[in-house]
């Protein structure tokens, strides 16, 4: 036990890291920006930073650096906290624990990059999931986190929505599934459930061609926010 006459407080930095994920042009995307300063001058990273000042609250910094560093405006999309990263030296500056966001869009415009960022574009997540794609710090390690954050909630949420435009079809939010989990489902037996599950969608009454073929229904999200069965991967298909 620690002899509280003597102990000092640790000298701690606090961050917050956003994971930005959407789904565009048949993939799964991550919006990255290139550091400006040291460290990792010129490598990929999330975006995000320090709080501004420790009046600063932790969501609040976390819409703040998104919008600095991307142009994005957190308000628009699903945003939650995935997990608090604090391994003794993931920053080479000093002791940094950084509390990392999940955040799932729509397909949004390129951002515009600002901050400490000089760049910020969307990049599919398999350049880092497959180590193509190195990352500063320890991001790599989030992103993996981040994105089976994504493929678990998924099955279980209504938030496959959050990836689709305000108006979508079924086909088009079978294929969020598809590409978040990286498999075939069935297009008869995704309709049936999805169509059957209790305030998922709610039909618009309108029809669009927009995909090709016979009018589709378009859709929106409804009011649910739990499945009930869940939708489990590897059993769509």
């Amino acid at each position: 036990m620690n002899d509280e006459r003597n102990w000092k407080i640790p000298e701690v930095a606090v961050s917050v890291d956003v994971a930005i994920l959407t789904v565009r042009s048949g993939a799964l995307h991550i919006l990255l920006v290139w550091r400006a300063i040291e460290p990792f001058a010129g490598m990929r990273a999330l975006p995000g930073g320090f709080l501004s000042s420790v009046e600063e609250d932790i969501d609040v910094s976390a819409r703040r650096e998104l919008a600095e560093e991307t142009g994005l405006d957190a308000d628009r999309f699903h945003l939650e906290q995935l997990r608090t990263y604090g391994a003794p030296r993931r920053d080479p500056r000093m002791r940094v624990v950084t509390v990392c966001y999940l955040a799932l869009v729509p397909n949004l415009p390129d951002p515009v990059a600002g901050g400490d960022a000089s760049a910020a574009s969307w990049v599919p997540v398999a350049e880092v999931l497959e180590g193509r794609l190195p990352l500063a710090f320890d991001h790599h390690g989030i992103v993996l986190d981040a994105v089976e954050r994504a493929r678990s909630k998924i099955e279980y949420t209504t938030l496959a929505t959050a990836f689709c435009d305000e108006e979508f079809t079924v086909a088009e939010l079978r294929e969020v599934y598809e590409i978040v989990w990286g498999e075939i489902i069935d297009p008869r037996n995704f309709h049936r459930k999805v169509t059957g599950a209790k305030d998922f969608l709610v039909p618009t009454g309108r029809k669009t061609t927009r995909n090709g073929g016979r009018p589709a229904e378009l859709y929106r999200r409804g009011t649910a926010t739990l499945l009930h069965p869940a939708f489990l991967r590897g059993h769509q298909a």
